[in-house]
């Protein structure tokens, strides 16, 4: 099969963009199967590593805008997956905090996105993968 040429071709943001498609819908579909969408996996990833996180905090980890990782939040309060907990420096702001349930989720859909990750890894060759974390995270910052 050949290769049809684009307008795009040689664009780095083009590239990003078709890149960050392919790996999110795949993974989309692969966390379906568990009844998790990819927000609420990086909101029980970042909580399992960093305990009392603020939602300010926590919407920066993960990529949500405030209002967006409330509803998510909720969702997931309402799941049993986590529980808010009155901060104990800060009477006015809110801790998130996995509940067993949602620490037993998250193993689960940990073991699926470490073999969705895998499979990109595949098709690079040795080092590439770290090279290409790399350089993401340069034109993140």
């Amino acid at each position: 099969m050949t290769r049809q040429t684009t307008p795009f071709d040689g664009r780095i943001s083009y590239a990003l963009a078709a890149a960050h498609r392919a790996v999110s819908q795949t993974l989309t579909s692969r966390l379906k199967k568990h009844g998790v969408q990819v927000e609420a996996w990086r909101i029980m990833e970042c909580l399992d590593m960093n305990a009392r996180l603020t939602m300010g905090e926590l919407a920066r980890m993960v990529l949500m805008n405030p209002p967006t990782l409330s509803k998510m939040v909720d969702r997931m309060v309402s799941d049993g997956l986590v529980h808010r907990q009155i901060a104990q420096q800060d009477q006015r702001q809110v801790n998130l905090l996995l509940t067993d349930l949602g620490r037993r989720r998250m193993l689960t859909v940990r073991r699926e996105v470490d073999d969705h990750d895998e499979e990109f890894v595949d098709q690079m060759k040795e080092g590439d993968n770290r090279l290409l974390i790399d350089l993401l995270k340069k034109l993140a910052n």
